[in-house]
């Protein structure tokens, strides 16, 4: 796999709640990731990057919500969510990137 790409694979971390007990119950880290993203591609960019080691992916793709704007309707775009298991003893801190 190519370097460049792996670079560009994660777009960003999802910070939710939902993501934040993930990560403390199951060591699982969630990022938005580009539509064509394979789970392969994940697991080598999120080690390439964050240097863990990554256990299990799972992703899933992401319906854009239909939204008003006055009389007309919109949709925002679809987009991909990745599910990164680590191993154990491995993490992975946002906060001290500030």
């Amino acid at each position: 796999m190519n370097k460049e790409r792996l670079m560009q694979v994660l777009v960003a971390p999802v910070i939710t709640e939902k993501a934040t007990r993930l990560a403390e119950n199951y060591r699982q880290v969630t990022f938005r990731v580009l539509t064509d993203a394979t789970k392969r591609e994940v697991a080598k960019a999120v080690e390439l990057l964050f240097e863990v080691q990554v256990d299990r992916v799972q992703i899933l793709n992401v319906k854009g919500k239909q939204k008003r704007h006055g009389q007309r309707l919109g949709q925002r775009q679809d987009w991909r969510k990745a599910y990164v298991r680590l191993k154990p003893g491995q993490d992975i801190d946002f906060g001290d990137a500030a």
